[in-house]
């Protein structure tokens, strides 16, 4: 199955909104609100972050949005379309945003779920993320703040060649 990853651009902001509301509706009955990403203006959203889109056989299977801040990479949104899921594309997309954020000499990820999320968040403890902080909000939904830090650019894979050089 062919699978491509490209930037996502406003004329995909109905696709994004499709994708988004299809993937985060299996949480609705568990939790009984609608999560954060379906409330979202995709249209804003699409100026102010990042969207890389992974399409399989031409069709849109999943999405990673992220923000580029300060000191992070902040992971905003990751969503599968339902017939899409169990066939890595979410992992595929956290480790593109790991590329991102050392690209832009970040090395540390954040991103935030619903504590009843428990899948997602095995899944991200998996991939290196710990649980950073608890948050409740006014809904009275509990958030669990998550972080991944990363070696930097500088240390990894580098190693001390001063013995490389001609002694003579």
């Amino acid at each position: 199955m062919p699978v491509l990853i490209r930037r996502g651009t406003p004329a995909d902001v109905a696709a994004i909104t499709d994708l988004t509301m299809r993937a985060y509706a299996k949480w609705l009955a568990l939790i009984g609100y609608e999560p954060l990403p379906m409330l979202a203006d995709y249209a804003a959203a699409i100026q102010e972050h990042r969207f890389d889109l992974l399409e399989a056989n031409g069709v849109l299977a999943a999405l990673i949005e992220t923000e580029l801040r300060d000191d992070d990479l902040l992971i905003v949104n990751v969503a599968v379309s339902p017939d899409a899921q169990k066939r890595g594309h979410g992992r595929r997309l956290m480790a593109l945003a790991e590329q991102i954020a050392r690209e832009a000499d970040r090395n540390t990820l954040r991103l935030y779920t619903n504590e009843r999320f428990e899948e997602n968040i095995r899944l991200y403890a998996s991939l290196g993320y710990a649980q950073e902080r608890l948050e409740t909000r006014a809904n009275g939904a509990r958030v669990v703040h998550m972080v991944k830090r990363m070696k930097s650019l500088a240390t990894c894979g580098q190693h001390d060649r001063s013995g490389d050089r001609d002694q003579s």
